[in-house]
């Protein structure tokens, strides 16, 4: 819908106080939550008070309710767990506890309130908010407040954000600490692989859930797990059975290990707990395998926040300040939450109601509605799983008798080899036989081309970089031999995973069909780079792999400086022309500044922010961090930058400078990017299937598909994943610089200037309709995955 851009600049918090607490279970980006609500209420004018200890704090008052600076929040964005304490609160169950918790905030003049936890803790705000009128009266007629108190501060406005890492909230994709964890997760499993290759082990893993089984879903997709168990979908009666046939399957493949992945709350379909002890027992007396239990425990809970978790947090606590903005007395409380990529807000007891649904549900055996109640990424997640993870015989395998190849194009990214696995395993699976292409366009043409089977692609969901080989080498000069290799190994279809010269290199093929019949055939391309400049996606494969090298990289990079003089660091990010991992990066990291070719700059503004920071140095913070795109400026390089600050800081800060380089190219795929990467290829090979049967003549017993709609690309946009003929691409493309003509990430930019504390205009257009939930597409593939 076209409206004109709306800005928060009207919108003030002048006369305004607002609280933040964070309460029940602890989740890695709370902090960066915390520190988005206190910077953007200071932005706008409000006050902001810290109430410490959840609603214990709340209810304890006194110290435990205190007004924050801009400087109380530097530094806490890396920092996982709570800064501000959380508890679980008896009082606050009682009436006497919510008294003596609105007196403290009365006596404060809050009457906004944002609350981080989980449903339990939201339902209680809820509760709250509900009794806030009888409570200041009966505060009145004790004699506690005055009869001007009780007009003046009639209303409690609340906004809940949801800090989980269960994932186990309805109505929104992820919830705070869920992509943390699951790097907790596949860390382990990382690690765990190893030493049960050596030994040929079978290992049980316990994960964190006791209602939700999403962490152990979408880590087994991961990393390619035998066997999950999760509360939502209780094995079948004699699953003991069909489970020992499977492992002893798998070891019968040469597969050396066995990995079996158990959700702390799993049952059986008569609702008996499955445990990880009973797993084992299992396994060593059905098959005698060497088997060993690890619980992780607290583990997932730990450690620094992802870059994910950390921008989705902002992007929540500036939302959530802009709801409470613009709360009436009539707006129903409302947590902010995350359909795809885009922010939105939902009617707090909505989503509560729902999230209750599913565990009533779950309780009563009805489990397939359980699974879809969850929403439709996380049914997306199961039936993903379940093509991929079990191998059906070959006798129940359909027959098409057409020949797929697979290959990757353009630099290496982390993921593709998740997403060659998903293609193998789903073309397979469909029928058909799929080719594996070495060394992409070129390889191609000198005839590198050969059949992958199901064992093949084992394991490779961990694996960094291509390992098929990729080139940037466009197919152009190699037509006449890509064509002889099509024909002489009767290729049917082609799926191409990779980067921008993929993209060019489907354009090439399709206008080379009028001369070449070779090439009108179904193809598809699958976006798969760490530069995220490909048209007609929001992220591509293996981004944000890449923001996590520099999130992290830029972590230590500040640490080095606590403890010595006041220091600026600069630097330089990889992505070509394309700012998104500069941009992001700097948002993820707490940067000052970040330079991007899509947002031109001159000498002025390089000015503005040297003495920003010099500004800055003066208060207690110590560290200021610069991000560079790689070429952003021809002129203005990282050196000319790094020697312009160094002259302007002299006397008030140093300079360093740092060039990450192919490191941003390289690692284990993060758990976004394997999941993003199998079922983004998963539902590319299925519509390869619908293509062939549609353009298949019976006639000529050849496919023939010589249309746009026949060549395409596979993108995430917005809230959903679409296939889009590259042909009308071309119009969304700057050729000359490799990236799309309109980047939906530029509207973030703002979040990261008004969070180093910049005067900026924001775009609130998109914000401030509230949604319902059983309205949300639940395609919403993935902000979450």
């Amino acid at each position: 819908m076209d409206h004109q851009p709306k800005f928060f600049e009207n919108l003030s918090g002048a006369g305004k106080a607002i609280a933040v607490l964070t309460s029940g279970g602890d989740a890695q980006g709370m902090n960066a939550a915390v520190r988005a609500v206190v910077r953007m209420g200071i932005y706008v004018n409000a006050k902001v008070y810290f109430i410490y200890e959840g609603y214990q704090g709340m209810v304890d008052g006194g110290d435990n309710i205190v007004e924050v600076s801009w400087e109380s929040v530097s530094s806490i964005l890396q920092v996982g767990g709570t800064v501000i304490g959380s508890a679980r609160c008896k009082p606050f169950r009682t009436r006497e506890g919510r008294l003596q918790a609105a007196l403290n905030l009365v006596q404060r003049g809050i009457t906004n309130l944002c609350v981080i936890g989980g449903d339990g803790s939201l339902t209680g705000a809820n509760l709250f908010r509900e009794e806030w009128s009888g409570l200041l009266e009966e505060l009145a007629q004790k004699g506690k407040i005055d009869a001007e108190a009780v007009k003046k501060y009639a209303y409690l406005n609340i906004v809940g954000m949801v800090g989980s890492i269960d994932n186990d909230f309805c109505g929104t994709d992820m919830t705070i600490g869920t992509d943390s964890a699951l790097h907790r997760i596949i860390e382990v499993v990382d690690a765990i692989m190893t030493t049960a290759q050596s030994h040929q082990r079978t290992f049980v893993l316990e994960v964190m859930g006791r209602h939700c089984g999403y962490l152990a879903l979408v880590s087994a997709l991961a990393c390619g797990a035998d066997w999950v168990f999760i509360p939502e979908y209780p094995p079948e009666e004699g699953w003991e059975d069909t489970m020992c046939v499977k492992l002893s399957e798998n070891r019968a493949r040469k597969k050396r290990l066995n990995i079996i992945i158990v959700a702390e709350g799993a049952i059986d379909c008569h609702n008996k707990p499955i445990t990880s002890e009973k797993v084992k027992d299992l396994v060593v007396q059905r098959l005698g395998f060497d088997t060993r239990v690890t619980i992780l425990g607290h583990v997932q809970r730990g450690g620094t926040p992802s870059a994910f978790d950390r921008i989705l947090a902002s992007r929540m606590g500036v939302e959530a300040v802009l709801a409470l903005l613009e709360a009436t007395p009539d707006t129903p409380a409302c947590v902010v939450s995350l359909s795809g990529n885009q922010a939105v807000r939902l009617p707090l007891m909505e989503c509560v109601q729902m999230t209750q649904a599913v565990q009533k549900a779950m309780d009563e055996g009805r489990f397939l509605e359980a699974v879809k109640l969850r929403g439709r990424s996380f049914e997306n997640n199961l039936n993903t799983y379940k093509l991929l993870s079990h191998k059906k015989p070959d006798a129940e395998l359909p027959k098409t008798n057409f020949n797929v190849a697979v290959l990757n194009v353009g630099a290496p990214a982390a993921g593709m080899n998740a997403a060659v696995r998903a293609a193998v395993r789903v073309g397979m699976t469909e029928g058909h036989k799929i080719f594996a292409v070495i060394d992409g366009f070129e390889g191609f043409a000198r005839g590198k081309i050969k059949e992958i089977s199901w064992g093949d692609v084992g394991g490779w969901t961990g694996q960094g970089g291509s390992i098929l080989g990729t080139k940037r080498t466009l197919p152009a000069k190699y037509l006449e031999k890509i064509a002889d290799q099509m024909r002489t190994n009767n290729i049917n279809a082609l799926m191409v995973i990779g980067g921008f010269e993929a993209y060019l290199g489907l354009l090439e093929l399709s206008a080379a069909r009028e001369k070449y019949d070779e090439f009108c055939v179904p193809m598809v391309m699958v976006p798969a780079t760490v530069s995220n400049n490909v048209p007609g996606s929001d992220f591509s494969i293996g981004a944000d792999t890449a923001l996590n090298t520099i999130t992290d990289t830029c972590d230590r990079i500040k640490q080095s400086a606590s403890g010595t003089k006041r220091r600026v660091f600069i630097i330089e990010t990889m992505g070509g022309y394309c700012g998104y991992l500069a941009n992001m990066g700097a948002l993820a990291a707490g940067a000052d500044a970040a330079y991007i070719f899509e947002e031109q700059f001159d000498i002025r503004e390089l000015q503005a922010n040297v003495e920003h920071l010099t500004e800055k140095m003066k208060t207690s913070i110590q560290r200021g961090l610069v991000l560079r795109n790689e070429n952003c400026n021809e002129n203005y390089t990282t050196d000319f930058i790094y020697q312009l600050y160094s002259e302007e800081g002299k006397g008030v800060f140093d300079c360093r400078k740092n060039v990450l380089g192919h490191m941003q190219q390289g690692g284990a795929p993060s758990p976004f990017d394997r999941n993003f990467g199998t079922k983004i290829s998963a539902k590319a090979m299925q519509w390869i299937s619908k293509k062939l049967k549609e353009t298949y003549r019976k006639g000529a017993g050849k496919v023939f598909a010589n249309t746009d709609d026949s060549v395409c690309l596979l993108g995430m946009r917005r809230r959903n994943l679409v296939f889009q003929p590259v042909a009308e691409l071309k119009s969304e493309t700057d050729f000359v610089h490799r990236i799309p003509k309109e980047q939906w990430w530029l509207k973030l930019r703002p979040l990261m200037k008004i969070l180093a504390k910049y005067k900026t205009s924001y775009d609130v257009s998109d914000s401030g309709q509230l949604e319902h939930v059983a309205m949300l597409p639940k395609e919403a593939e993935t902000g979450a995955i």
